[in-house]
């Protein structure tokens, strides 16, 4: 049977829009949020959208932000979509027919602030709207353009973007049927790091209602920090670390000289990356510190074996327990700590115990302390499911396809395989379709037993596994 098709209009502030209708769900792509940040607003603070005359067709998604695809075998598991042009700052929207006061859910992709797109077909939303729900996903500044700390330039340029969407989501997602009183704000990787820091933020805090953070780093850096990725690229460049310079930089000649910098590279060492600077305008404090806080409804976790995107097998038995102690030492990891990595993953070999340290300092021991302050409004979970593709096992981003419920998709496809199991898929997005619709994803908030929805074939509550060297890892 065909499905019919039409072409819905929705009436913003700033105009009309033109997008399609399919199978019960309307869908409008590449509606500008705010001004093309290229010439005269080309590291500028983000600048509010112009006003258009007739209907503007909202059929396609918006150009990408500067970037290059993943390399290596990374670009292999990873995909990447490149659509040119300067209107960068859009968002998309999907929404149930004849929605009215629907919930709102607002995504943000990641790709370590220097790469990803809401284009990539695994963020379709129809799935989120199918069950009711208004989804807008959004694309940002990223690398150089977003996340360089400049002399004479604001900072935090990517995070003001997603500030000013969920202002825009806010304002005009009435006319898409959807409740401005009632908007998620979730993110994945580096996109749940904006959205942790949205929330660090008075201004866009008020304006969302919970919140979805799947293994999002919640420390922002101090500038020189997270300027360091900037400083290299200057020198390597033979310009000076200010807003004009990097202007005068087409943003192929940055995206080259970055290429070049963090060639070999991965999150877990090697060139500095881009990061979220505190800054009194943007950012006045880290959003580990201001999470613990607030009562903004939290649902939060991360996957068991995050490190394993980053490092093949064949990696991971290259690391020496000299490495092992020199980051132990370096980051002042309890010996004690160590030991009950060892304990806890019996038959790991050095490698791994040293993949499970760093990325548990990095996602799960901040999230784990954030709970713990928050105990009674933050549903924490742990993505378990072990993929067999190239001994990924739960890798960092695996859990994507079962939250978007998109397990046949090729994004997905590429991380879980052809086997998946469908059942946990709908599990997933059942449980988070329930927190962005009342605050009840299935299971018990994180409370003083330590509540762990724990995702797996067979899925389970439990009390938070892994804990006597997590809690010894310094804050």
């Amino acid at each position: 049977m065909t499905l019919m098709t039409t072409s819905p209009q929705a009436t913003l502030s700033c105009g009309i829009v033109r997008g399609t209708e399919e199978g019960g769900v309307v869908r409008y792509l590449g509606i500008p949020y705010a001004q093309a940040p290229f010439g005269a607003n080309r590291f500028r603070a983000t600048q509010p959208v112009d006003a258009w005359s007739g209907v503007r067709e909202a059929t396609r998604f918006g150009p990408t932000s500067p970037q290059v695809p993943y390399a290596g075998p990374i670009g292999e598991l990873l995909g990447s979509v490149i659509l040119d042009g300067d209107d960068i700052l859009t968002a998309n929207v999907w929404a149930p027919t004849d929605a009215s006061d629907a919930p709102v859910l607002l995504w943000i992709h990641g790709g370590a602030l220097e790469r990803g797109t809401a284009a990539l077909p695994l963020y379709d939303g129809a799935v989120f709207a199918r069950a009711g729900i208004v989804f807008v996903s959004i694309n940002y500044r990223l690398g150089s353009e977003g996340f360089s700390v400049l002399d004479g330039a604001p900072r935090n340029l990517g995070l003001r973007d997603a500030a000013a969407a969920v202002e825009w989501v806010h304002r005009e997602i009435s006319a898409f049927g959807g409740d401005p009183s009632h908007i998620t704000a979730m993110g994945e990787s580096a996109g749940g790091a904006i959205v942790a820091a949205l929330l660090a933020r008075d201004d866009s805090r008020a304006l969302i209602s919970r919140a979805i953070i799947e293994s999002g780093p919640l420390q922002a850096q101090t500038p020189k920090k997270a300027g360091r990725v900037t400083a290299q690229l200057a020198k390597r460049l033979g310009v000076h670390a200010d807003r004009d310079s990097f202007a005068a930089l087409s943003p192929a000649q940055l995206l080259d000289a970055r290429r070049e910098q963090s060639a070999g590279s991965s999150p877990l060492g090697g060139a500095p990356g881009f990061q979220i600077a505190i800054d009194p305008d943007s950012l006045p404090r880290s959003p580990h510190e201001v999470l613990g806080e607030i009562d903004t409804p939290l649902l939060i976790g991360s996957n068991t074996d995050e490190y394993r995107l980053w490092f093949p097998p064949e990696a991971l038995a290259g690391i020496s327990e000299f490495k092992l102690q020199a980051a132990r030492l370096l980051s002042r990891i309890p010996r004690r700590s160590v030991s009950e990595y060892r304990s806890a993953f019996p038959g790991a070999n050095t490698g791994e115990v040293f993949g499970q340290l760093v990325t548990d300092m990095m996602l799960r021991a901040p999230l784990s302390r954030v709970a713990s302050a928050r105990p009674e409004s933050t549903h924490v979970y742990e993505f378990a499911w072990p993929s067999p593709v190239r001994a990924l096992r739960a890798a960092h981003a695996l859990e994507l396809g079962f939250v978007f419920d998109r397990l046949d998709d090729e994004e997905a496809r590429r991380l879980a395989g052809t086997a998946a199991p469908g059942a946990l898929a709908t599990e997933m997005n059942t449980a988070w379709v329930g927190f962005v619709s009342g605050g009840d994803p299935g299971w018990p908030v994180y409370g003083s037993e330590r509540r762990t929805r724990v995702f797996d074939t067979v899925s389970a509550t439990v009390p938070q596994r892994r804990t006597a060297g997590m809690d010894l890892l310094p804050g």
